[in-house]
């Protein structure tokens, strides 16, 4: 009987439990992302397993299960109860900051400037190489743990600042290190084709890719010392133009990595086209996406990534969320964290994306959970609380659920604990309740 069986943890009495979905969806589009499942007055429950239990009315849950037989028990009066935040782009492994470079952008200087100047991505990959893995590892682990205070409990986590196999490879080490070692989640990129390195061109840097990077990553996840889930390549003018990608991409399906690429930033490039037509599971960035390239990823069921973050940072047009939204497109959200625009936070990523791409709360915070899950392969077990998947969760000291969009910046005070697996890894005991502000 489920009452007598031990349990990890009941969360009780929640203000609100919001779902996000309730029917197994793998992601939501359209009206269901405009109308999140909220409960009220309720309580969940994460087995010792880490998967989710039961989900529903707070007397219901206390009449099926014993409290005797949980490890913790949490009250959630007054407060809400949200799944762990899904962030579907960052590049967090690397040396060297770029503050000096925010100082040419603020003065006029624009991305590819920058990095035709010997900036950018290059510069990164010059300290990068230079960096020990015991280095990458240590910053790469503070990163995370600040991602995690934010509420992420899932991040796709790229390489692309070696743009050689060695350091490519020492990047994906540092990667799958924190995999083992870390609570939080990790869906990790080869993103080898970041940028084309000196000295070579394009076509170059493609076939070393191919003939070289791709069946050593092979031959690394079936010894079972590397697990890559994605590929990803910089589908961009001056970089890697759209026959370089499609082979890469294709080549990194055929190893049986999903394609997660980066198109359509700063030139039109029909990289959404390319994209849906390859199977690609998500495409990144899309400010410059084409009407016919909107339509294509709906019809293939291509997840778009939106980065406001970024197109804010470097003053770009910001992606056509509310055109994506309206043709049936799955839209999710990520952080873009990188040197070059340097932000943790999902909520502020929420935030930006209501204000900037005029999304509603309801639209972003389901791009930053089911459907960031879906483009990562894994809203099968993230991005709601529904009976069966993982235990991550976020539970925030406000009555209503959406302060945590509301308050720009304000996730320190705000999120009172962090729990993954039904364990929790942050709890925030300075947090002051919100509900009388």
């Amino acid at each position: 009987m489920a009452g007598r069986q031990r349990q990890r943890l009941l969360l009780e009495n929640a203000e609100q439990l919001v779902l996000v979905c309730g029917r197994r969806e793998p992601f939501l589009r359209r009206e269901g992302a405009a109308s999140l499942g909220v409960l009220r007055g309720a309580s969940l429950v994460v087995g010792l397993d880490g998967c989710i239990k039961a989900v529903g009315q707070a007397d219901v849950i206390r009449n099926q299960f014993s409290e005797a037989t949980f490890e913790r028990i949490i009250d959630c009066s007054g407060k809400c109860v949200l799944p762990g935040l899904v962030d579907a782009h960052t590049h967090p492994v690397w040396a060297g900051d770029r503050v000096h470079e925010f100082a040419m952008k603020l003065a006029g200087a624009s991305y590819m400037e920058i990095h035709q100047a010997g900036g950018g991505i290059h510069f990164t990959v010059e300290h990068t190489r230079k960096a020990t893995e015991d280095e990458l590892f240590t910053a790469f682990q503070h990163r995370l743990e600040r991602m995690l205070r934010a509420g992420s409990t899932l991040v796709e986590c790229k390489s692309g600042y070696g743009l050689n196999l060695e350091t490519e490879l020492k990047m994906l080490r540092v990667i799958e290190r924190a995999k083992k070692s870390m609570d939080i989640g990790i869906s990790s990129t080869y993103c080898g084709a970041h940028a084309v390195p000196k000295g070579k061109t394009a076509t170059e840097a493609t076939d070393d890719i191919i003939n070289n990077h791709l069946p050593k990553l092979k031959e690394l996840k079936l010894s079972g010392e590397i697990h890559v889930n994605n590929i990803d390549v910089f589908c961009e003018k001056g970089v890697f133009d759209l026959e370089s990608t499609r082979r890469i991409l294709q080549a990194g399906k055929d190893i049986g990595l999903q394609i997660n690429f980066h198109g359509d930033e700063l030139h039109p490039m029909k990289s959404a086209e390319l994209g849906a037509e390859l199977g690609a599971r998500a495409i990144s960035h899309l400010e410059e996406v084409s009407d016919e390239g909107i339509v294509a990823m709906a019809r293939a069921k291509c997840a778009a990534v939106l980065l406001p973050t970024t197109a804010y940072m470097l003053r770009l047009k910001q992606p056509q969320a509310r055109r994506m939204l309206e043709e049936g497109v799955i839209v999710a959200l990520g952080s873009d964290f990188n040197p070059n625009a340097y932000c943790f936070s999902m909520p502020m990523v929420m935030h930006l994306a209501c204000v900037n791409m005029k999304m509603s709360m309801n639209e972003a915070l389901a791009a930053a959970t089911i459907n960031a899950a879906y483009a990562l392969g894994k809203s099968d077990t993230h991005g709601s609380l529904e009976v069966g998947k993982q235990g991550d969760l976020l539970i925030i000291n406000s009555s209503r659920w959406e302060h945590l969009i509301y308050q720009f910046g304000g996730h320190e005070g705000l999120i009172n604990y962090v729990i993954v697996k039904g364990k929790v890894v942050y709890e925030n005991e300075r947090c002051e309740t919100m509900s009388s502000y």
